[in-house]
């Protein structure tokens, strides 16, 4: 005899799945913004430097913008799913019986996965960003 999962149990790995998924092809994106936004922003980045920021301060500050993003794009990502969500049960519930239930614990699951990823896609940039040379940074035009 096999035995296999409950269709449900199957239904919601896959969701996961699809929705870690989101997760890394946003993070990607947003890595790619804060690096072109390190690259428009060399010159005030060498002057931070020239003023006496550190390294390390610059790293923590890049990063810190970076979790801001997270953040942002956390909430709004939970609040249009939310609304979303209630938009569907709201116009299913006239033909059937349907009531929205938020399945905390995975959507906290969800929301700490997507904060520790944003703090990680800002490593990158953040390195570039302490390594500039200060007189050349500010140089650039």
């Amino acid at each position: 005899m096999v035995r296999t999962r409950p269709r449900a149990s199957r239904n919601w790995a896959d969701v996961t799945a699809l929705l870690m998924l989101t997760v890394l092809i946003a993070l990607m994106g947003i890595t790619n913004t804060l690096a072109l936004s390190i690259i428009e922003r060399t010159r005030e980045l060498g002057l931070l430097r020239a003023v006496g920021m550190t390294g390390a301060q610059m790293r923590w500050m890049i990063r810190g913008e970076m979790v801001l993003v997270a953040a942002l794009a956390i909430v709004a990502g939970l609040g249009l799913g939310a609304a979303f969500a209630a938009g569907t049960i709201t116009a299913l519930g006239r033909t059937t019986e349907a009531t929205l239930t938020l399945p905390v614990g995975p959507l906290l699951l969800v929301v700490a996965v997507a904060a520790v990823a944003g703090l990680l896609a800002g490593l990158l940039p953040a390195r570039r960003a302490a390594r500039f040379d200060v007189l050349t940074a500010i140089a650039t035009s």
